[in-house]
């Protein structure tokens, strides 16, 4: 079949779309940042991966390519991200246009162009039009909200109806849309890609229902079995103010919220036929694609989720001083155990969700909620598994940086921090059994760093001396 170049496939839709194109009979190749993360998905092997950045692509990398599919953005990634998206997306086309690639195929969002749309999908329009800027004929799917499991339009939805049986909402609730099954969008996705021909221009996919968010509220309800949500519309709600009321019930933090909700306020619906016409219609109705997302949800057959994407919301600046971040304080903690490493291991890799951290879970649930009101993730992703974890995993406000069984785990914090945190265990066999060390590293950024960490120190002896002692126990219990 054709070779094809995926950008994203770490991503919610990128990890779905690859084995699609692998069982089709494509050979695949896969540009990432953290090659790590794919270590432990069924189809590494099959795939070419190159590692690199959309801001410096790896030489060689368009070899031969026929499609380039581009799923990848910045959004929330620092405040200049939607001058990246630009860069991004033309250092992407030149590129191609250097190697001879045939067709590029962009997943973006839907709206009209007009001066009321989003920063969001503004942005997203832009780096299409970017990309199509070339010879190269580049397939513009917009899209409409995706809801499937795990993708941040459902997991916002799921939590808001769930959790709150009387909800005050804002304007955007009554807001059209024509939501799209991610079965569909991939489908739209491999249709491009396998047409004869390629397709130049925007092509609006939507699926069959065009629905107020309040009406999709509502059908979600139904189809999780709950009462009817009582809804309080209030004309005050900003979306500033609802991003952050999005972030205290919901597992997407407030800096991914406020760009979401933003986007809520445009009405996204198709405004022509071009896309049915030219790659078919959509198979599954809203209510279908509630069903096996719930389905999917429950049960924890999730593929991929939308908080597999890295969450960067201090990073260092090239401007910084040489001093905001060399410096790294840390806690560390040792213990004997008769256990094997491969018994301790097994138990460092529940940690957690709803283990949780063996001491101080007050203290971590206060944090949670503390990063949560400053629009972190907080605790509420829990685990993707509840024992199995792999480069990538969110683990509550962590997230699974090295593995290697059973001598090293090690956790990146993902809070908001004034710099950056890890929590991690070294292994080591001794006669007797293991020696267990427990580091809680933190590189500070400028004096608010160091207040920090000094400010939190004292907590630090009611939690991690019960966390190793906690893990040294239930692995000996396991015995």
């Amino acid at each position: 079949m054709s070779r094809i170049l995926v950008t994203g496939a770490t991503g919610y839709v990128g990890g779905r779309l690859v084995p699609q194109l692998l069982e089709r009979g494509h050979h695949v190749r896969c540009l990432v940042r953290t090659p790590g993360k794919l270590d432990n998905v069924s189809w590494r092997s099959e795939v070419e991966v190159v590692k690199g950045d959309l801001g410096s692509l790896p030489t060689g990398l368009m070899a031969d390519v026929d499609s380039a599919i581009y799923l990848v953005h910045s959004i929330g990634e620092g405040e200049d991200w939607v001058a990246k998206e630009i860069r991004d997306a033309e250092n992407f086309r030149l590129a191609a246009e250097a190697a001879g690639v045939g067709r590029i195929i962009y997943l973006g969002g839907m709206g009209a162009d007009d001066p009321d749309l989003s920063v969001h999908l503004s942005s997203r329009h832009a780096v299409g039009r970017t990309l199509a800027a070339g010879p190269i004929p580049v397939a513009e799917l917009r899209a409409a909200v995706i809801i499937g499991s795990g993708s941040a339009s459902f997991e916002m939805l799921r939590y808001l109806v769930e959790v709150l049986p009387v909800m005050v909402t804002p304007k955007w609730v009554s807001t059209r849309s024509q939501p799209i099954a991610i079965s569909d969008v991939l489908d739209y996705l491999v249709r491009a890609i396998e047409r004869s021909e390629p397709i130049s221009g925007i092509l609006e996919i939507g699926g069959p229902d065009v629905v107020s968010y309040a009406e999709m509220m509502a059908m979600y309800a139904e189809e999780a079995g709950l009462k009817r949500r009582r809804l309080i519309p209030v004309p005050f709600l900003t979306p500033r103010l609802s991003s952050h009321w999005v972030g205290l019930v919901t597992p997407v933090p407030a800096s991914l919220a406020r760009p979401l909700v933003d986007s809520l306020v445009n009405e996204v619906i198709v405004r022509d036929s071009r896309t049915v016409d030219l790659l078919g219609p959509p198979a599954r109705t809203l209510r279908e694609a509630i069903r096996l997302a719930l389905g999917r949800t429950r049960s924890g057959d999730v593929p991929t989720s939308f908080t597999a994407a890295d969450l960067q919301p201090f990073r260092a600046y090239e401007t910084d001083p040489s001093w905001a971040g060399g410096t790294e304080l840390v806690d560390t903690r040792t213990a004997n155990s008769t256990s094997s490493p491969e018994q301790l291991y097994a138990v460092l890799c529940t940690l957690g969700g709803d283990t949780g951290w063996y001491a101080g879970e007050w203290l971590w649930r206060l944090r949670g909620f503390i990063d949560v009101l400053w629009g972190g993730p907080g605790l509420r992703r829990g685990r993707r598994h509840p024992s199995e974890l792999r480069i990538g995993d969110y683990v509550d406000f962590w997230r699974v940086e090295e593995m290697q069984p059973p001598t090293l785990l090690r956790l990146h914090a993902e809070m908001l921090l004034p710099g950056n945190a890890w929590l991690e265990w070294t292994l080591e066999a001794t006669p007797t059994g293991t020696t267990l060390t427990q580091r809680a590293r933190f590189k500070p950024r400028g004096l608010w760093g160091r207040i920090y960490w000094y400010g939190v120190l004292p907590f630090h002896a009611l939690v991690f001396p019960g966390l190793i002692r906690g893990i040294v126990r239930d692995a000996q219990a396991r015995d």
